[in-house]
């Protein structure tokens, strides 16, 4: 997805991601969903300046939320504040909402916030993983086969 800045601002391309979440969790599937934001906060997003290490989704009253992500306020002279921690809505169908429940309650899985994004139209987008915890030994693994990934490429840097 190729990502375009104008004057700092993010028009399309990764907003916010969140690096961890991939390490911390075993991602089996991903599901794109849209999320109700007030205009304060779509401007601040598009500076790039939110935060999704401790987010986490989850249902509320029969709707999917967004809990624990870090939106700041926009410092443009807007006078609508908003709270940067609220939660916020996801624009998911029923029956999307019923399978992610569904995965939660009888795989244990969760639902895990993995990268912030806008699409080719400009409309703000969530996309969220489907996890399960890894263990100890599963974290080492993954470094052990990051580290092997890096020095392969110093590798075959040097060999030209």
């Amino acid at each position: 997805m190729a990502e375009t800045k104008k004057k700092g601002l993010i028009s399309h391309g990764i907003a916010a991601q969140n690096r961890k979440a991939r390490f911390d969790y075993a991602i089996k599937d991903t599901v794109e969903a849209g999320m109700v934001l007030k205009g304060p906060e779509v401007k601040s997003l598009r500076s790039g300046r939110a935060t999704l290490t401790d987010a986490w989704a989850g249902e509320r009253e029969g709707e999917m939320y967004l809990f624990n992500v870090y939106i700041p306020e926009y410092q443009g002279g807007v006078l609508s504040r908003f709270e940067p921690r609220a939660p916020r809505k996801l624009l998911l169908k029923k029956k999307q909402i019923d399978q992610l429940l569904g995965a939660v309650t009888r795989q244990g899985a969760t639902l895990v916030p993995l990268q912030i994004h806008f699409n080719e139209r400009g409309v703000a987008k969530v996309l969220l993983g489907i996890g399960e915890g890894k263990k100890k030994q599963d974290k080492r693994e993954s470094i052990k086969e990051r580290d092997w990934q890096r020095d392969r490429a110093r590798l075959m840097r040097a060999r030209g």
